[in-house]
């Protein structure tokens, strides 16, 4: 009968973090993905005939005072406006904060919806309702949905809301809301924007409730694919969402088992191999990608002792996609075998003195946290090798939790037993 397509947190020009660490990586070029996405959006929506377009909040990113930025946006709302498209908005949390938002003119195809209270917008030609309430600040806790018109009825009722509903992990709980609120209200479809991973939060039941997500992951923990829903409504009023990927560069983690492999080599073929996967997978996107060791090995030891050069050893292994693939970073989250056994071979020297005291930290931790405030860490640190507290995996000295005391142990017990092999 028709499609309308849903999108939200575009954030443009929202700078890629972290780019910097990439050797050899463009990065002014993938500084312009936003952009980008945004183009393939407009795209998207003229190829497949969209009878409208939602877009759920967050056009801007903060405080950003650009204007080229806006007058980007600007430019690709007026190419929908030239095939007959009009669009439909509300403003977020970025956007109430943003300058550019305030006070630059759209072409008369785009509409804001106002702060002051939620209002509907009717579609005559396909009796569509399209209800949404724009943010008035940036920290707006109000639960808006609770106020938003009950649905008009012989009409496909579409709702737009930025919200984190109950709360997500990562994102502020802004116009809090339950589900239930949502389906009470009697609409076909919530086009909800604010959470940047996508889901389906009602599932697959009616009424449709979705995050599309943001349409270009900026960050590691913006993960895979990102773009927008296409939605289709049949003569059934039934919406039926797709997803469509927009994004330009992708950021992903592999998680690489390193349990009964017995060499170094051994490790980095896996490696290689989950490299060559997701290159595959990512559909001629360039890669950032966080590699993550993990699994009982006796190399445990050795691959924290020496994370340096095994780095640099992966990242060789990077290299060999070429543009297609950046290494951001190693995670060493394995463990040894037979964890606390202590070693009678050690030598009575420095690192067999910090060996000996981490199984007494063990059995009391309050003993531990009084060493850590008499600087007694620090003191001993300055007797061990120049080469445990280089690089980005050295000796660490500054927290005191069992993730410290495991790392300590590890680079520790590695280091004497390499020196009792040469001496």
């Amino acid at each position: 009968m028709f499609k309308f397509l849903h999108a939200a947190d575009l954030h443009l020009d929202s700078p890629l973090r972290g780019l910097n660490r990439y050797e050899g990586a463009p990065v002014e070029a993938i500084r312009g993905a936003t952009r980008r996405a945004l183009e393939n959006l407009v795209e998207l929506a003229i190829r497949d005939s969209v009878r409208f377009v939602l877009i759920a909040g967050d056009v801007y990113d903060g405080d950003w005072e650009d204007v080229n930025t806006g007058l980007f946006f600007v430019r690709q709302m007026a190419r929908l406006k030239d095939k007959r498209i009009p669009v439909y908005l509300i403003s977020g949390n970025h956007d109430a904060a943003s300058e550019i938002a305030r006070d630059l003119p759209y072409p008369d195809n785009v509409h804001v919806f106002p702060y002051e209270a939620a209002s509907t917008k009717i579609l005559d030609d396909f009796r569509v309702a399209i209800h949404g309430q724009s943010y008035a600040r940036r920290d707006d806790k109000r639960n808006l949905a609770n106020q938003y018109p009950l649905a008009i009825p012989g009409h496909f009722n579409v709702a737009m809301l930025h919200t984190a509903l109950e709360g997500r992990d990562g994102h502020e709980n802004y116009a809090p809301c339950t589900l239930e609120e949502l389906v009470n209200r009697g609409y076909d479809y919530w086009a909800l924007g604010h959470v940047h991973q996508r889901e389906a939060v009602n599932g697959g039941r009616w009424p449709r409730v979705e995050f599309a997500g943001n349409i270009q992951g900026r960050h590691i923990r913006e993960l895979d694919a990102k773009g927008c829903l296409i939605v289709r409504v049949g003569e059934d009023r039934v919406a039926r969402p797709e997803f469509h990927p927009l994004d330009v560069f992708r950021w992903t983690k592999l998680k690489v088992d390193c349990t009964h492999l017995e060499d170094r080599e051994a490790i980095l073929r896996r490696v290689a191999e989950e490299f060559d996967s997701a290159v595959q997978q990512s559909e001629n996107r360039p890669l950032a990608v966080r590699v993550e060791l993990s699994g009982v090995t006796t190399l445990h030891d050795e691959l924290l002792a020496d994370a340096e050069g095994f780095t640099s050893a992966v990242r060789g292994r990077a290299f060999e996609h070429g543009d297609r693939l950046w290494l951001e970073k190693i995670g060493i989250y394995t463990s040894r075998p037979l964890l606390d056994q202590p070693d009678d071979t050690l030598g009575e020297d420095a690192l067999s003195e910090m060996e000996a005291v981490i199984t007494d930290w063990r059995a009391d931790r309050t003993k531990l946290a009084a060493v850590l405030a008499e600087g007694d860490v620090a003191a001993l640190a300055g007797k061990l090798p120049a080469e445990l507290l280089r690089g980005d995996n050295a000796l660490p000295l500054a927290t005191g939790d069992a993730a410290w005391l495991d790392r300590v142990q590890a680079i520790l017990f590695h280091a004497a037993t390499q020196k009792e092999v040469r001496s």
